[in-house]
Parts: structure tokens; sequence; C-alpha cells
């Protein structure tokens, strides 16, 4: 196309004199070689349209009308080309008389414009008609085959598509599916671990997620449990007490002042459990607060072994305190001393008659240290990482026989945290336990 054009072009710089000058006979015979040598038909118009020469001698004086030839005439182009095909139409008798010398089946015919100018003025239109058919036909097979491929290629990428698409959501969808059986109540869902990547951890957090969910589901449901049972044995108690009050009014009086006694120290007994889960509450609420003073850390220490002196007097058992440091504490003064007292106590407990209760107290650069060991049976090494937990007990029936409810150790643990700092327990079974309490020290 772009070779027709050229040489359309050049020949018609050629043929603006011949024509000018009014040479047909040279104009013609140029035209005729032309012609010979392009492969094709060529002819000259005049402004009006209307063939002047043509090398086929044809159609002379016949009126060409393509819009080649118009966007010379009339929009002022030097040179057009376009690709027509010859089938039923207003031009297909023309069309295969440009033909007919060279391929009388063409369908698809080429023609190059180029105006004849001199001066500066356009005097006429050369045209080069070429047949283009075998072009035509590569280019609609190679049409054919891109489409081909194309579809292909669409196939191809809409089932990579697919299955991606399937490896992608199957995690998600397994995902959506777990996470509406978690809103249905169902906290033991986990979700398969695959792949890598975003997807691999997300399902991992997910899974870590639903592990916490359902323990802290079953703490609750464990919580709520205790909770009852601790409630319901001292009412169960009192129930008894008062109706035998009741259904004995001939009842001695002593013992009316017996029963009356116990059932006062059963309603003791409810105030501390509701006293102690009301501050859990509290503290799992976050509602809870720290009014931090300036205080002797060993001062409260030493207070809180004199109150626990007559029970340990009672027992015949003895309190060794050391205090190797002052600690002058920026914290919580009515939380750090129901820390103490609740270890003294638990301590002074689990510790035999004529046993020793050992309290230390030092300060290990920005901390202060407290362990408080006892005598005592000791805590078995499965047993040691639920110590803190809520109501739990090692010896359940002698904690009830010593007025314990299962949550000082609970309480203990959480106002530590509260203040920043750790408590941790290590004991032997027979060798008695050592609490120890590590505190940092604040100053105001």
């Amino acid at each position: 196309m772009q070779q027709d054009r050229a040489n359309t072009e050049q020949l018609s710089v050629e043929l603006a004199p011949l024509y000018a000058s009014g040479q047909m006979n040279a104009l013609q015979q140029r035209l005729e070689v032309a012609s010979g040598e392009l492969g094709g038909r060529m002819m000259v118009l005049d402004l009006s349209g209307k063939v002047q020469a043509d090398s086929f001698s044809e159609l002379n004086g016949s009126r060409v009308e393509l819009p080649e030839v118009l966007s010379i005439l009339v929009s002022g182009k030097t040179i057009d080309y376009g690709v027509h095909k010859t089938t039923t139409g207003e031009q297909t008798n023309s069309v295969l008389r440009f033909l007919r010398p060279y391929d009388q089946n063409s369908e698809w015919v080429g023609y190059a414009t180029s105006a004849l100018t001199t001066s500066g003025i356009t005097i006429g239109v050369l045209i080069f008609a070429s047949p283009i058919q075998e072009m035509m036909e590569r280019l609609f097979t190679l049409q054919d085959q891109m489409v081909f491929y194309f579809l292909i290629a669409a196939a191809a990428a809409l089932i990579i598509a697919l299955v991606f698409s399937r490896i992608i959501t199957r995690p998600i969808a397994s995902l959506t599916r777990s996470i509406q059986r978690m809103g249905r109540g169902d906290l033991s869902v986990r979700v398969p671990v695959r792949g890598s990547g975003e997807l691999r951890k997300l399902s991992e957090t997910f899974n870590t997620m639903s592990e916490k969910l359902e323990m802290l589901d079953k703490s609750r449901n464990q919580f709520v449990s205790n909770a009852s049972h601790e409630l319901k044995t001292p009412l169960a108690t009192m129930k008894i007490l008062l109706e035998s009050i009741i259904y004995q009014p001939e009842m001695d009086e002593g013992l009316r002042t017996e029963f009356l006694t116990d059932v006062n120290e059963e309603i003791n007994r409810l105030n501390l459990i509701i006293s102690d889960l009301l501050a859990l509450v509290s503290m799992d609420s976050k509602t809870l607060r720290l009014n931090r003073t300036t205080f002797n850390f060993s001062q409260l220490v030493s207070d809180s072994v004199e109150r626990l002196k007559p029970m340990a007097t009672k027992r015949k058992q003895e309190i060794k305190v050391q205090l190797g440091d002052r600690c002058e504490m920026y914290a919580d003064f009515a939380k750090l001393t129901q820390v103490v007292y609740n270890i003294m106590d638990n301590a002074l407990k689990y510790t035999p008659e004529g046993g020793t209760v050992r309290v230390r107290l030092i300060r290990s650069g920005r901390d202060a240290i407290l362990t408080v060991s006892d005598t005592g049976p000791g805590i078995p090494k499965e047993d040691q990482a639920l110590i803190f937990d809520r109501f739990y007990r090692v010896d359940k029936a002698r904690s009830r026989d010593t007025g314990g409810t299962g949550l000082g150790l609970s309480i203990v643990h959480q106002m530590v945290l509260m203040h920043g700092g750790n408590v941790s327990v290590d004991s032997e079974e027979g060798q008695g336990s050592t609490f120890t309490v590590e505190l940092p020290i604040h100053q105001a």
C-alpha cells in the first residue's frame, strides 16, 4: 500500500507536464508502460472526474466517482489511498473492468490517487488501481487466526481464572462458614491452615482467636459454676440451721445461740465471696483504678504480719520476717495491702500447726521483691500453672474447712498485674511453697 502510494505520487510528478501541455499520446504511452511495470491499471482524470487517459484505453470519457478521487478534487488532498470490495454494488462493473486484464475473479482493489499539479495548482488526478486479493486473503486469514487464538487464550484465561479463583476463595469460603458457625455459638470451630502469605496468616489468626474465645467461654462457664457452688454452700448451710431453729421452738438457748453464730459466719462468708467477685469483675471490666500514693512498703508488710499474728499464735505457728529495704513505693496502698495479706493468709492456712512462715522483702534494682515461704504440703507440678485461676483449689475440702473461697490468689495476680508486676510460685510436694511478688518501685 505504501509502495503504491509512493509510485503513484512519483509518477504524477512525471505525467503532470505531459497532461498540462496536452501531449496525450505521450501520456498514454507512459501510462501503458507504468501499468505494465506496476501490475495495475492507470488513468488520468480531469477536474470533473472524467477519464482523459486509460492505460487499457477502455474508459476514456467515463466518470469515476471514488472517495479517493473526491478527496483530491474537493478536499484538497495531494495523495490518498483506499481499498474497495468489488462485489455487487454501484461500482461493480467499472471496477471489474479495471481488473479484467490481471485478475478476473479478484474481489478487492486498492486505489492510490495523486494530484496532477503545475505551479501549485491541481489540474487533474492520477489513479493507480491494483488487485490486492491475495493480500486481503492473507489479512483475513490472519484475522481469523487471531480471533481463533484470542478465543483459545480467552478460554484458557477463563479456566485459569476459575481455578485460581477457586483456590483463592476456598479458604475464604471456609473461613466464612466457620465464622457463621461461631456466630451460632460453636466456638470449637477451626479452619484448615493452607497455602502461604496473607490467607495463611488469616487462618492462623482466626484459629488463635477461636481457641482463646473457646477458652474464655469455658472459663466463664467454669467461673459461673464455681461461683454458684460457692454461693450455694453457705446458703444451704444457713437454710438447715434456720429450719432447725424454726421447727424446734423448744431448742436449748445455748444451741440456738450456736446455730445463730454459725448463720452469722456463713453470712460473713457470703459477703467475702461477693466482695471478691465484685473486685474481680471490676478488674476485668477495667473500671478499677489505682489510687497511687507514696508509702513505705516494708511498713505495710510489718503491719500485715501483726494482723495475722493472732491466727499464727492460735495455731502455734511462727512468722519470721526479714526486711532488707524500706522500699518506698508509689502505688495503691489498699490494693497492695490486700496482696500481701492474701499471700500471708494463704501461707498460714496451708501450714500445719507448729510450722513456720518466712516473709522476706528486698530491693533489686528498680523492683521490690517480696517472698512468702511456708512449710505446708506443697503444690503438685500439674497444679502450679492453675494456682492463680479463680476458685481453683489444690485441696478443695481443706480449703473450705479453712474458709478459703479460691479467689484470693486470683485477686493477688490481677492486682499485681495492674501495678505492672509479676507473681509466681515455686513448690514441691512435701517441701512447702514459696510465692514471689515482684513490683516496680515507681517514685512519685
